[in-house]
């Protein structure tokens, strides 16, 4: 059994979102000897999908499995609710699935999308995390932090006039992992745009320098501390 206050779980919705979001901090933590597991959440799901072949997901996966492999990833976990489209289901699906690998996994750490991230599966699964992290319930007493990360290509496109925007308050130095993260977004081939788009290794890197600067570092990755709790 692992040391449960070593463990630490991420909540991709899509695959790409782990790297994109804090694949440099998955790095560092696995150096510091921290268990990170990364469960990317939506696939071809159990229905026919209205959009995707089944077929469409062995690519993307396959992907993510190797930059699973460079980022160290303690465990990588697929789960199969139906991307684009967690505004269709029911949402007690969502936070039974979310909850399940909460509870499988116990983590000490739990890293989620942006509530107001514009993707309305990143939006399903913060809010299914909240429900089930819950810091009063006896089932989360593991839970010592509840994490946001910065997702590009999303996390900036709602409308800062009629949503919350990002604000970050907690940075993390990837200076020495950047490169690996870089390596990890390549496998990605499926994902990547072309440089002057948000979700292309020049982008990636640049908003790495960029919250690099606000703590006078090479590189960072950003996050919004959402709630710790010192029992």
């Amino acid at each position: 059994m692992h040391n449960r206050n070593m463990r630490i779980l991420v909540l991709a919705p899509h695959a790409d979102d782990e790297t994109l979001g804090m694949g440099g901090t998955i790095a560092l933590k696995r150096n510091q000897g921290y268990e990170v597991f990364v469960a990317i959440l939506t696939g071809h799901g159990e229905k026919k999908h209205p959009l995707w072949s089944q077929e469409s997901w062995i690519e993307v996966r396959s992907e993510a499995k190797k930059a699973a492999e460079i980022l160290n990833v303690s465990e990588l976990i697929f789960r199969e609710l139906p991307a684009a489209c967690l505004d269709y289901i029911p949402s007690w699906q969502t936070n039974e699935e979310i909850n399940k690998l909460i509870q499988e996994i116990k983590p000490e750490e739990l890293y989620i999308p942006f509530y107001y991230d514009l993707h309305k599966d990143h939006h399903a699964i913060s809010y299914a995390a909240k429900v089930a992290a819950r810091p009063y319930l006896d089932s989360s007493k593991f839970i010592k932090r509840i994490i946001a990360y910065e997702t590009l290509s999303e996390t900036h496109l709602n409308y800062s006039n009629i949503s919350e925007s990002f604000q970050p308050n907690l940075f993390v130095n990837i200076s020495e992992y950047i490169d690996k993260k870089l390596e990890a977004m390549k496998q990605y081939k499926s994902q990547l745009q072309s440089e002057t788009k948000p979700r292309s290794l020049e982008s990636i890197k640049a908003l790495a320098r960029l919250r690099g600067s606000h703590i006078g570092c090479y590189a960072a990755e950003a996050f919004l501390l959402l709630g710790e709790y010192i029992r």
